[in-house]
């Protein structure tokens, strides 16, 4: 079994983030700052150095959704605690935000937290409040609070992986 989904799910595919990959992810990650979805005092590290924070441990992973020639999406898995993993850097080029490619990125990740043997799986998202209650809730997520950061409404939630395996037949 392969340690990650790559393939074709719409008009694009999500695949394993590639070092050729680096300028649109910077792009994708700045135009998140400029519409400020963005903490002001993230120093994106993490973006800075994709393969050590995301390829270093089998636990995490980066991958990008793409289309028509370019980087359309973007979306990280890094573990926080032993069975704890965070999906990072969620992020659709605005053109595409009308698509399912966000969904598509987060059960890429979920896929791949599943697979890696993650319990629980955490998220916080700075995006707009009913797209982002409504997609999360789709995916099985439970919204635990809003925080002010910064002047931005942080919206956290959780999937529990555990309790999905117990109810799966």
């Amino acid at each position: 079994m392969a340690q990650q989904q790559d393939g074709a799910v719409g008009p694009w595919t999500v695949r394993v983030y590639q070092p050729a990959d680096n300028a649109a992810v910077n792009r994708l990650y700045e135009e998140g700052l400029l519409l400020g979805q963005i903490d002001p005092h993230d120093t994106a590290a993490d973006i800075d150095n994709i393969q050590e924070a995301y390829f270093g441990d089998a636990r995490d992973c980066f991958w990008v959704a793409h289309a028509q020639g370019q980087v359309i999406g973007t979306i990280g898995v890094a573990h926080e605690v032993e069975h704890i993993a965070e999906v990072r850097r969620l992020r659709v080029d605005k053109a595409w935000q009308q698509n399912t490619v966000a969904t598509d990125l987060i059960k890429a990740a979920l896929w791949h937290c599943r697979y890696k043997g993650y319990l629980k799986v955490v998220f916080a998202s700075r995006f707009e409040r009913n797209a982002t209650m409504d997609l999360f809730h789709r995916l099985g997520f439970h919204y635990t609070r809003a925080r002010n950061v910064f002047d931005k409404e942080l919206l956290e939630f959780y999937l529990d992986l555990y309790q999905q395996r117990k109810q799966e037949p």
